[in-house]
């Protein structure tokens, strides 16, 4: 029987929100058995490129990432973000270990190409994560958190969103672990109405999501992401849930299936 193995994604509002941050590494620092910390940060992205004069462009949710953005992703992503996480929960006794894809070649993607028409810079679509490298850290008692950043194998970083490393870590880990996906932001679940934090849809399968896509229900950010939580369970995830920051327990949340 294997292991379990939980893997936790944590988005840049919440990492921005020092009160939802300070529980989310506290109740993460909590939880039993193996586990895997993935975060964004593209709100302090932003941010840091504004104070650096570098214009942000998102097209769809994403990044356009040009050269001067690509070395504030890094820097944020790579660096602030990522080991200030490390540096906090280390304070809860977590032996954490910061990492982007190319640390130890843990997550290998390509360029993307145009898409529609559109030049998305220098983003990344993952080809293979190792997770077999990774478990090899976990079965040592140490908690990888992933950064949004892979590389080419040609010594180019990659800004790379940060559900798709989630749901990528995930895939490669589960032949070695019973794995679960959360994803965590600032709302209850995926919502049916975005005026009511309480219009919760309790299950999403394939049919549901081409239904709530085909009619606005599930639209901008939250189609990669659900698009995302399907491919892990494909792949093999026991479970992927989307759901609060502070509701790790599983209880709540909607249940991709």
């Amino acid at each position: 029987m294997k292991e379990k193995l939980t893997v936790i994604k944590v988005g840049g509002a919440v990492v921005e929100d020092e009160a939802q941050l300070s529980q989310l590494l506290q109740d993460f620092s909590a939880l039993d058995g193996k586990k895997v910390l993935v975060h964004g940060g593209g709100r302090r992205a932003t941010q840091v490129a504004s104070q650096l004069g570098i214009e942000s462009q998102m097209v769809g949710g994403r990044r356009i990432t040009d050269a001067a953005m690509l070395q504030v992703v890094t820097m944020v992503y790579g660096g602030l973000v990522n080991k200030n996480l490390v540096a906090r929960l280390q304070a809860y006794g977590v032996n954490a270990l910061g990492l982007t894809g190319a640390d130890m070649n843990v997550i290998r993607s390509h360029k993307r190409p145009l898409k529609d028409g559109i030049d998305y810079g220098f983003v990344g679509d993952v080809d293979a994560a190792d997770g077999q490298r990774l478990s090899q850290l976990i079965d040592e008692g140490v908690v990888p958190v992933m950064a949004p950043l892979t590389h080419d194998g040609e010594g180019h970083i990659l800004n790379t969103n940060a559900d798709t490393i989630a749901s990528a870590t995930a895939k490669a880990l589960a032949p070695y672990y019973d794995v679960t996906l959360t994803f965590c932001f600032e709302k209850k679940g995926v919502l049916s109405n975005p005026d009511d934090d309480n219009s919760v849809i309790p299950t999403i399968n394939e049919a549901d999501f081409e239904r709530y896509r085909a009619d606005g229900t599930i639209s901008g950010g939250m189609i990669p992401k659900i698009e995302n939580a399907l491919a892990a369970i494909r792949a093999g995830v026991r479970e992927v849930v989307i759901t609060l920051a502070t509701a790790l327990d599983g209880q709540g949340g909607t249940h991709i299936q």
